[in-house]
């Protein structure tokens, strides 16, 4: 059972989150939060494997929230959650160490999906959101990443991976479009995570479209 924490300072907003999640047979919801102090401290006590973060709470803001809950117990994962998908609500919390970032307006199966696959240990960006990523690392050349020489380290299943990461797909995409397990999936990705030395998926993600990989 996915153990997750609501944070929002809207009352309203946290029912509507608690009867999505509870109408998943997977999914409980241990806690709810009106501010980011209090969700700090539920964190600790509650431990949820995830927690949906609003950004703007009183007391202490979400990105505030997240940067504590993430350095007091990096197992928690923590999808932001906004009105907006601007640059400037989506780089604050992926910074504090979020590991997602959902517009309200996300679909309810969608944000399903980002809490099972955040609970996983997986990211969850939706693809637009890591396509301007991947984007404005290279840009900015922000990102630190291997020579294109490190390509001779993949195998060719690997480079697959690599290139449907660069994409912007899920693990269970990468796994069904190579007709792969998706247990298969993240031992390829922590594979190429060591060999290339890109410490993320953002960080592959841009690996891979900097040395123009495609896709099988």
């Amino acid at each position: 059972m996915i153990r997750v924490l609501l944070a929002d300072d809207l009352q309203l907003v946290r029912a509507g989150l608690r009867m999505l999640c509870e109408s998943a047979g997977d999914v409980t919801v241990v806690g709810e939060a009106g501010d980011g102090r209090t969700a700090v401290r539920l964190a600790e006590r509650l431990v949820p494997d995830v927690v949906l973060m609003d950004l703007r709470m009183p007391l202490m803001d979400g990105i505030t929230a997240t940067r504590a809950i993430t350095a007091a117990r990096p197992g928690t994962r923590v999808i932001a959650l906004t009105t907006f998908d601007d640059d400037d609500h989506v780089y604050p919390p992926l910074a504090a160490g979020a590991c997602g970032f959902l517009v309200k307006d996300t679909s309810p199966g969608e944000l399903l999906d980002a809490v099972r696959r955040a609970a996983a240990g997986e990211d969850t960006y939706n693809q637009d959101v890591l396509r301007r990523l991947v984007a404005d690392a290279l840009r900015s050349r922000a990102a630190t990443t291997p020579a294109e020489r490190d390509l001779a380290k993949l195998t060719d299943r690997e480079l697959d991976v690599l290139a449907l990461v660069g994409a912007g797909l899920s693990n269970a995409e990468i796994a069904e479009r190579l007709h792969l397990g998706v247990t298969t999936v993240k031992t390829h990705l922590a594979g190429l995570m060591t060999k290339t030395g890109c410490p993320n998926r953002v960080r592959l993600a841009v690996f891979a479209v900097r040395t123009r990989i495609a896709a099988p």
